[in-house]
């Protein structure tokens, strides 16, 4: 029975098809199957009525997911995007069929001025803002430091912290009492990943920066929050891992499988709302089961 038992927990688990994308970060058009990420099942309560919000990296994955969430609960909701403009220009169809304003954006946002400009347009078209996310990320794996150029250590931080600092810098003067900064963390911040040294460290920032931040804001009441998934299916993953890491996605979660776009935006809605209006400089984590006490 032991020796039964040992076959069976060595035997891998397949949780998605093989399949890679050479660009980054990726396309939601190209992946199969597609990530639930249009909230098809999100029941609604009017939460964020009459509420602005900003979700970077929103054309698709879990930026998607939230954004399409938020306009189901009453926001106008404003998207940034790299370059993805069919993946961009769904999930700005979907806003729009819930009934709400929607503007996506094409932006490099790790750089300030890029930033800046962002938030001018949020402001142009909507009047206001009350809800900023800072979710757009990149990772490239190595199998050591040593192949880590400076060129990828810096763009690594430009997009996945650089362009945070520099939206939430632009968006504050805009932000009254109330408004919410959530912001993605990983649960590479808490756990590692010795083949994404790079993405794990400005996760680590990300995580870093939250709890300061809401340290600084708490008195305007401004709240500051982050979200720290695990092993999500989002284009991200096979733009940047091998066909044989994509299937095995996953697998290593105590529910042993990927979670969803779906699962995750949950958790940013409730920061966003009234219902987290004790709550700042924390972390939630869906990320499959893992106990990371942080």
């Amino acid at each position: 029975m032991a020796q039964e038992q040992k076959e069976q927990k060595e035997q891998k688990v397949q949780t998605l098809p093989p399949q890679h994308q050479q660009h980054q970060p990726g396309r939601e058009t190209e992946m199969r199957p597609r990530p639930a990420s249009f909230a098809e099942n999100y029941v609604a309560a009017g939460r964020l009525k009459g509420k602005v919000a900003l979700v970077t990296g929103g054309d698709s994955g879990i930026g998607r997911a939230t954004a399409i969430a938020f306009a189901k609960e009453g926001a106008d909701v404003a998207i940034a995007f790299l370059e993805e403009c069919e993946d961009a220009r769904k999930t700005r169809e979907a806003i729009e069929a819930c009934g709400r304003r929607a503007l996506a954006v094409a932006s490099d946002l790790g750089q300030e001025e890029a930033c800046r400009r962002l938030i001018d347009r949020v402001i142009a078209e909507f009047g206001h803002l009350d809800v900023l996310v800072n979710n757009a990320g990149e990772q490239h794996p190595q199998k050591s430091i040593a192949d880590i150029t400076a060129e990828q250590l810096e763009q690594t931080f430009r997009t996945n912290f650089y362009a945070m600092f520099f939206c939430t810098k632009a968006a504050l003067p805009h932000l009254k009492s109330g408004a919410r900064i959530i912001n993605t963390a990983s649960v590479t911040a808490y756990l590692g990943s010795p083949q994404l040294l790079d993405y794990s460290a400005t996760k680590g920032a990300v995580v870093a920066f939250t709890r300061s931040l809401s340290r600084a804001l708490v008195d305007k009441g401004i709240l500051v929050n982050a979200v720290a998934p695990g092993p999500i299916w989002t284009p991200l993953i096979p733009s940047t891992f091998s066909p044989e890491h994509v299937a095995e996605f996953g697998a290593n979660t105590p529910m042993e499988r990927p979670g969803q776009p779906d699962e995750v935006a949950p958790s940013f809605v409730f920061l966003a709302s009234e219902g987290s209006s004790y709550m700042t400089g924390q972390v939630l984590h869906p990320n499959g089961g893992r106990i990371v006490n942080g």
